[in-house]
């Protein structure tokens, strides 16, 4: 809901200034040609804010999963983990982009986790090993999720951008490439 309502404000105000904006659509495979799923693709113009402080979200825990399993979010996002299972979880993180601790809890804990720094954040159970969810903080707001179809659509104005592209099991972001935006462009990227 979040990212509908700011890709909203986003063509409000380029309508509103006239500059022209484009659908980019990125598709993301692996070597093999295969759609990856649950891959994030940011783009960065170096010009906007790189934080958003107002920003909120929520990854609840449900049936022993963190959902949604990959999550991505601005930086300076304050992020709710609401616990919907009828027994207590232990949420944590040693990931140097955030290291934090919500110990034994039920129901929704008092205040959220803020992400201030872009990176990678990999998220555990003290309870319960088997799962495992992903944040991925972006210095952008030009960022979306791939479908089950690898497909993600960012809406951006038209100019010059870097990307990068980062999915689970991937220990760092494809390398940084640049493009040119000019009109509705198609972006192929191939993850190992």
């Amino acid at each position: 809901m979040l990212t509908i309502i700011k890709r909203t404000l986003f063509a409000i105000a380029m309508t509103f200034f006239g500059i022209a904006h484009a659908d980019v659509t990125v598709i993301v495979s692996n070597a093999a040609g295969i759609p990856v799923a649950d891959a994030v693709v940011a783009f960065y113009d170096g010009k906007t804010p790189v934080s958003n402080p107002n920003a909120k979200g929520k990854i609840v825990q449900k049936n022993k999963m963190f959902n949604p399993k990959v999550t991505v979010v601005q930086t300076g996002t304050s992020i709710n983990f609401p616990n919907e299972d009828s027994f207590r979880h232990h949420v944590y993180s040693f990931s140097p982009a955030k290291k934090f601790e919500l110990k034994l809890y039920s129901g929704v804990p008092t205040d959220p986790v803020l992400f201030n720094q872009a990176g990678l954040v990999t998220l555990g159970c003290n309870i319960h090993d088997s799962m495992v969810g992903y944040i991925y903080i972006v210095d952008t707001p030009f960022f979306a999720k791939t479908d089950d179809k690898g497909r993600a659509v960012v809406k951006l104005a038209e100019g010059q951008y870097t990307y990068q592209v980062w999915a689970p099991g991937v220990n760092k972001p494809a390398t940084e490439q640049k493009v040119n935006i000019e009109g509705a462009t198609e972006v192929k990227v191939s993850i190992p």
